[in-house]
């Protein structure tokens, strides 16, 4: 019988690598620091571990639930199909929408630096909603990038990122990473849950569940490696961009920190390359956002969980990704970074909870250890009470940004739920 599947463990790698390694980096870095100061690596390594455990619940629920559906299937399998899963997957669709938003911030900002060499608000603004209108524009023809671009793109980043890493780590000034250079540990622990949406993307590995050759062995293997391989990854970047610039130099370029980390040991070439590796980094993530969150909104649509405007076509494309557009560009123009990357950690630490709680509920149908997955709700939740504490004492603006867009979303899903029940009479 002839092999139909025709994923293996380099594709489903590059699939994980790849949706983790997007703007993310390239956006949250300065933040990072800004919170951690020397400590900037530490709070990297506390996100990727959490990271590391919810990876586990999605390798036992991918074995046993292959679906496209990925995280939508787990949410339905586990908690059924009523208010409760069209609350959870209606604010994975906005976590996806303010994804988007943080890949446009960030190409706002490295393009501004590029072009006048600084952030400027016009320009930054102009530029966030511009490449999202061609991106929403392209998947609507049809045109968006194909797998081999796609694996080309995160070649190429990676590749950017790897030499960055290696030749700056031979120039790190290692005072700015001593222990007398760190914040005090709950705002590191914090600076590492306010980037924790950095390692948002390894999920979309579950989607590729049921056409991966050898699931059994390649999922969890893509899984563990991909996770491990990006946690390393972003601590190296952390030391070296730490090592590299001042405080001062953080604060004032915390949007665009990895191209100013890149001068001491590249020059201004140095700057220049970084900064196109953030422009082509962030306008592939806002294109498999564009598609992926489309993609999305169509299966939680055929689950009657959002109106079913999300799941026609425009041309090639879906109608969701108009309205996931505009959403995009709203975020991005109306809220800081902080409010974005607040908002975002908040919705996947949630959604990454309620996967390991499934996982746990469902262990005899998984074959999981209740132990790892109950460890793994009980770091998210933890995870969750420290960032909206240290938020409600710090910044409490960004919090209440993160109630209302999850107020929101449960007041639709309440009130799409109820209409549609009452339709059915």
């Amino acid at each position: 019988m002839r092999e139909n599947k025709k994923i293996g463990f380099i594709e489903a790698f590059s699939i994980g690598v790849g949706g983790m390694v997007g703007g993310g980096i390239f956006a949250v870095l300065g933040l990072t620091i800004e919170l951690s100061h020397g400590a900037a690596p530490l709070a990297f390594l506390l996100a990727g571990i959490i990271a590391l455990v919810t990876a586990y619940s999605y390798v036992k629920l991918s074995l046993r639930y292959p679906s496209e559906g990925g995280t939508i299937e787990f949410i339905v399998r586990a908690f059924g199909n009523g208010y409760f899963a069209s609350f959870v997957n209606s604010l994975m669709l906005i976590s996806y929408v303010i994804m988007l938003a943080l890949y446009a911030y960030a190409f706002g900002s490295y393009g501004s630096a590029l072009l006048v060499g600084t952030d400027t608000e016009w320009i930054h603004k102009s530029l966030s909603a511009g490449i999202i209108v061609l991106f929403v524009f392209i998947n609507l023809l049809g045109a968006f990038m194909t797998g081999k671009a796609e694996d080309i793109m995160v070649f190429v980043k990676l590749a950017i990122l790897v030499v960055f890493s290696t030749v700056g780590f031979f120039s790190i000034e290692w005072t700015h990473l001593e222990p007398h250079a760190w914040m005090p540990l709950p705002s590191v622990f914090t600076g590492g849950l306010m980037i924790f949406l950095a390692y948002e993307g390894f999920e979309l590995i579950a989607n590729t569940a049921k056409d991966i050759k050898n699931p059994q062995k390649n999922l969890p293997l893509a899984y563990y490696s991909s996770v491990i391989f990006v946690i390393v990854l972003y601590v190296v970047i952390a030391m070296v961009a730490v090592g590299n610039v001042t405080l001062e130099q953080a604060e004032s370029s915390q949007d665009y920190i990895l191209a100013i980390a890149a001068e001491p040991f590249f020059g201004h070439g140095g700057f220049l390359l970084i900064g196109i590796a953030a422009l082509l980094s962030t306008a592939s993530a806002i294109n498999a956002t564009i598609y992926g969150a489309g993609r999305t909104a169509y299966l939680i649509a055929k689950f009657g969980e959002i109106p079913k405007s999300f799941e026609k076509k425009v041309k090639h494309g879906f109608e969701g990704m108009i309205i996931i557009g505009l959403l995009g560009i709203i975020f991005a123009i109306s809220f800081n970074l902080t409010n974005i990357s607040v908002a975002g950690s908040l919705g996947f630490l949630l959604i990454f909870m309620l996967v390991n709680f499934a996982n746990f509920k469902m262990y005899q149908e998984t074959k999981a250890s209740r132990l790892i997955a109950g460890f793994g709700v009980l770091l998210s939740l933890g995870a969750e009470i420290v960032l909206i504490g240290y938020n409600a004492i710090h910044s409490p603006t960004s919090l209440l940004t993160s109630t209302i867009v999850i107020g929101v979303v449960a007041l639709f899903s309440v009130a799409y739920h109820k209409i549609r029940v009452n339709q059915k009479v």
